[in-house]
């Protein structure tokens, strides 16, 4: 069987270490990524949302099924162009992928089919409602852009913002400069809690869910300075959080099914990765946002412990007859390696070197993300540079593995070494046990 993955980062890596071995692989990405490059029969280099492009390449290649990893191909509608050429996907078409792409239809599938877990929110299209609206609401807010912004756009009250003032300022700016491609803007009652992800196969009938994982989106240490794509991921193994109970693990589950069942009713059926984000609060979880793909870094946690062969998964998942997948009973974590000041480096196209013999003989995996392979080397771009994981039987253990697989990597590089550490962790549980 051959299979194309489309996409250059750290989580389309992750992808097709999971395929390589189970079935023939290609690839389609922007920049040539070292670790696919290696491991693929061909591959192309070309803009993943040029969709002729990506098509012909598949059809040239007779293509079989083709994962699509990042949302912006997604948006645009890969899944109708490919399967119109016959190609069979893992990724939802365009109607089912505005779980992700749009954020007032996300709002809008809950309150319809009254799905759990929902939160106060509005949408707007003009600055004097939004006025009006922050001048009566007294709890703090969250602001995002509507469309896509990869995971960059959202500023919080109490962390990013001032105050609700603040966030009209910047509720106009967000529309002003139709950030993710809209002039509207989502304002969210703010969530207190602890976040966690919860990633799903689903065949657009039956989701299986995968190990839940927490992610560090902040940019320094201590989750302090702006919010990234992601600085680190953990996950622990018995599936679950240490601050969350199997309760609540089950309650997000059923409110992703929930969504699964109600984007068949309202557009088509979803047949790809459904990626949760939740916010669990003192009285369970509630849903933040959903992606229509894998989770970055969170993906590369989840995969490498797939024991369930994925090539099999994905023929269920395209055939409707979706059932189980299998994990190893371990934790891991996954450090990013980013350019010094990321995000707003100055060390973007800076050289790095990476001892990938010496991080595997320690136990550790590396993925790259968003790098460039030249002639003479490795170079960075502005975005995050490669996630380095492992696993263990205790998430100390696999933090333990991972930190030290960092000292293998040179360059102008920057990584949150307290990520998935037992200080920060204990803090999470000491914040749960007071909300609770």
């Amino acid at each position: 069987m051959k299979i194309l993955v489309v996409g250059t980062g750290a989580r389309e890596h992750a992808i097709c270490e999971a395929i390589f071995g189970n079935a023939e692989l290609y690839s389609v990405m922007s920049k040539k990524n070292p670790g696919i490059a290696k491991i693929s029969e061909e591959f192309l280099q070309a803009d993943e949302t040029n969709l002729e492009v990506v098509k012909n390449f598949a059809v040239d290649k007779n293509i079989d099924i083709a994962f699509i990893g990042p949302e912006a191909p997604l948006e645009l509608g890969i899944v109708d162009t490919l399967e119109d050429a016959g190609i069979k996907c893992v990724g939802p078409n365009k109607s089912a992928a505005r779980i992700e792409t749009d954020k007032s239809f996300m709002r809008n599938l809950f309150e319809k089919y009254e799905i759990e877990g929902s939160l106060t929110y509005r949408v707007f299209d003009n600055y004097e409602d939004i006025q009006e609206f922050l001048d009566s609401y007294e709890k703090d807010v969250v602001i995002k852009p509507v469309g896509l912004t990869g995971g960059k756009g959202v500023k919080i009250v109490g962390e990013h913002l001032k105050d609700n003032n603040e966030a009209k300022e910047y509720a106009h700016h967000v529309m002003k400069t139709k950030m993710g491609g809209h002039p509207r803007v989502v304002i969210e009652e703010r969530l207190i809690g602890e976040e966690f992800t919860i990633q799903a196969f689903s065949d657009g009938k039956t989701i299986v869910p995968m190990p839940a994982a927490q992610d560090h989106p902040h940019a320094f240490e201590g989750d302090q300075g702006p919010i990234t794509g992601g600085m680190g991921s953990y996950s622990d193994k018995n599936g679950l959080l240490p601050f969350m109970t199997q309760k609540d693990y089950d309650d997000a589950v059923k409110i992703m099914q929930d969504t699964i069942e109600a984007i068949a009713k309202e557009t088509s059926p979803y047949k790809g990765i459904l990626y949760g984000q939740f916010m669990l609060c003192g009285d369970g979880p509630r849903l933040v946002e959903y992606n229509a793909r894998f989770g970055d870094p969170e993906a590369m946690n989840v995969l490498p412990l797939l024991e369930t062969n994925i090539v099999e998964i994905c023929q269920d998942i395209i055939d409707g007859t979706l059932k189980e997948a299998k994990f190893k009973n371990k934790a891991s974590v996954c450090k990013y390696v980013v350019p010094d000041g990321y995000p707003e480096t100055k060390y973007a196209d800076t050289i790095v070197d990476v001892d990938e013999d010496s991080i595997n003989d320690i136990g550790a995996k590396v993925f790259y993300a968003a790098v460039n392979q030249k002639d003479d080397g490795l170079y960075t771009s502005s975005s995050r540079t490669l996630g380095v994981v492992a696993q263990g039987d205790t998430i100390a253990e696999a933090e333990k593995i991972a930190e030290k697989a960092t000292e293998f990597i040179k360059g102008h590089l920057y990584h949150r070494g307290d990520v998935a550490t037992q200080e920060i962790i204990q803090k999470r549980i000491n914040h749960m046990n007071d909300l609770r």
